[in-house]
């Protein structure tokens, strides 16, 4: 087996990348000769996705580890998928790693190499968006212009760590909540005003929000919550429904759609979440790609 470890400098609060190197030497060279490695340090946006689809061309059997944050397992998603012959995990050097969540108390032990090489392996969907994949939550609304604006924020001292986002929800809210789409879903369509819609094919996102707790990956079905119009003071009401998964309590606010495709068009320009990374277009238009992905996790973790 060759094992490729792709590692994001950039990730999380520090470079732990020669942390990453003496793990990775002193669990695989032991492994030696029935298993080889290669370690690759990403240089900018998108690096990570190039080099793991340039290795996964070769047609050799591999596993690979995005070592690194949410963004840097999106790349590497973006990279492996549809290759037979890829494996793909999360070895989390990220602030949220919030993927490997759906594991519960098992998510934990993806910090643990010796775990992670002889792992289990499960076939994952994903939601393609606009020729992009994701392997875990996307959405378009307010959530998803208050992410692309935290950085705008979170270089101030004052605003260090959930203050840039507090600002940042404090900004958008002000600006307003409610954008006009029109939305179709398998062969239905509707349009108005709404304040959000996620798509979620795993379950957590933004560090602490579980929008729908029951979304499996590997179902074929992408678990949709459309939020419809709402005044500031109640979406501030509804904020901890949705994050805690509690949609069902507001199902006058709150539409859940189980589908394989929903399609958003916008007469404006939309910010749209991919697994944290930002697409600005028209259109958002999300369909589950079953069992698109190999993934691997240690042994003994199940979501």
């Amino acid at each position: 087996m060759r094992h490729v470890f792709v590692i994001n400098p950039a990730a999380g609060e520090r470079d732990r990348t020669s942390e990453i190197k003496r793990t990775i030497k002193a669990t695989l060279e032991t492994r030696a000769p029935q298993d080889t490695y290669e370690i690759y340090v990403t240089t900018g946006p998108m690096d990570a996705a190039r080099f793991v689809r340039e290795r996964a061309e070769t047609g050799e059997e591999l596993r690979v580890y995005a070592c690194g944050g949410d963004g840097t397992l999106n790349e590497c998603v973006n990279g492996a998928a549809g290759f037979a012959n890829v494996a793909l995990t999360h070895y989390p050097g990220g602030t949220g790693n919030d993927f490997i969540k759906i594991f519960g108390k098992g998510a934990e032990k993806f910090g643990r190499l010796d775990l992670l090489v002889d792992g289990d392996e499960k076939p994952v969907d994903l939601i393609r968006c606009n020729g992009r994949y994701s392997i875990n939550i996307c959405s378009v609304g307010i959530d998803a212009r208050i992410g692309t604006e935290v950085h705008k924020y979170s270089g101030y001292p004052m605003f260090a760590g959930k203050g840039a986002y507090i600002i940042s929800t404090i900004a958008n809210i002000i600006k307003g909540i409610n954008q006009f789409f029109t939305i179709e879903s398998d062969g239905e369509a509707f349009e108005g005003e709404y304040a959000l819609v996620c798509a979620c094919n795993g379950r957590w996102y933004g560090g602490y929000f579980n929008p729908v707790p029951e979304a499996m990956p590997d179902d074929g079905l992408i678990d949709f919550l459309v939020i419809k119009k709402v005044s500031r003071i109640k979406f501030l009401q509804l904020v901890g429904s949705y994050k805690d998964g509690r949609y069902r309590e507001m199902s006058e606010h709150i539409r859940h759609i189980r589908g394989k495709r929903l399609v958003i068009k916008s007469r404006n320009k939309m910010i749209i979440n991919v697994d944290g990374e930002i697409v600005e277009d028209n259109t958002a238009d999300f369909t589950v790609k079953t069992g698109m992905l190999r993934f691997f996790y240690p042994k003994g973790a199940e979501w």
